[in-house]
């Protein structure tokens, strides 16, 4: 999908970032989808990686045990997996909804010791032949969003692309300078009904979910991840990889 920011520099005229989301990993089921998915990315080789949240998962049975913290283990192959990634320049990563609400310490940990940059409610830049775009990374719905602060470390006036797990999280960050959001958390419903649309959807991802939409003047794209929650079913609802090429406008390419 080619997207068009007009505060795109030129030098970034042709950037591509492959997303992937949801992993909601599992030894037995959860892993085959993601192996798929990394052979997919590292064959079409993009600039950049995001990855948009729930690593893990947080099943009824944690709630009921309290056992959080078992199920915030599964960052660990989850990430040593992930790190068979290859791009230009790495991967960017955000907390989804079920990562906050394990043991996010848990899951930055696992990402970071393999090399994957986690951002909560912090932004980081990318640097191509003087110029530079700016990425930034809030917060679940379910933790604490700090839009404001992260924003707070880029530069005015330079284009920001905007990392944040719920795609309705979109009203909120359509109120900002920011270019563009990529999203996940829905997984597009994981049952799609011709006609009719998902039978249920997570709260925060009922606005927006699945594929492109413009709130206002903010672009957004809703991936409808890889993995499954509940039940091992998905229907109309395939594992997504989505691989975006970023166009500046005419006035700014070089």
């Amino acid at each position: 999908m080619e997207i068009s920011l007009p505060r795109l520099p030129g030098a970034f005229d042709g950037f591509t970032i492959a997303q992937l989301s949801d992993f909601h990993y599992d030894d037995y089921i959860g892993v085959i989808p993601i192996r798929a998915a990394i052979e997919i990315v590292n064959a079409v080789n993009p600039d950049l990686v995001v990855l948009t949240g729930d690593f893990v998962t947080v099943s009824a049975w944690s709630d009921i045990l309290h056992n959080e913290k078992a199920a915030a283990e599964d960052a660990y192959p989850c990430a040593e997996l992930l790190a068979k990634l290859r791009s230009r320049l790495g991967a960017f990563a955000i907390l989804g909804n079920h990562d906050v609400d394990s043991s996010p310490g848990m899951v930055m940990e696992a990402l970071r010791t393999h090399d994957i940059l986690v951002l909560r409610n912090q932004s980081t830049l990318i640097e191509q032949h003087g110029s530079r775009l700016w990425f930034c990374g809030v917060d679940s719905m379910s933790g604490k969003p700090r839009i404001e602060e992260a924003l707070a470390q880029t530069e005015k006036n330079e284009a920001v692309i905007l990392l944040a797990h719920e795609p309705d999280f979109a009203d909120r960050a359509a109120k900002y300078p920011v270019d563009l959001q990529l999203s996940g958390h829905s997984h597009g419903g994981q049952v799609w009904v011709p006609g009719l649309g998902a039978p249920w959807l997570p709260p925060h991802g009922r606005k927006y979910p699945r594929g492109r939409y413009q709130v206002g003047p903010l672009p957004l794209y809703t991936n409808i991840g890889l993995g499954t929650i509940r039940v091992p079913v998905r229907l109309n609802c395939i594992p997504e990889v989505t691989l975006f090429t970023l166009r500046s406008a005419g006035r700014n390419r070089s």
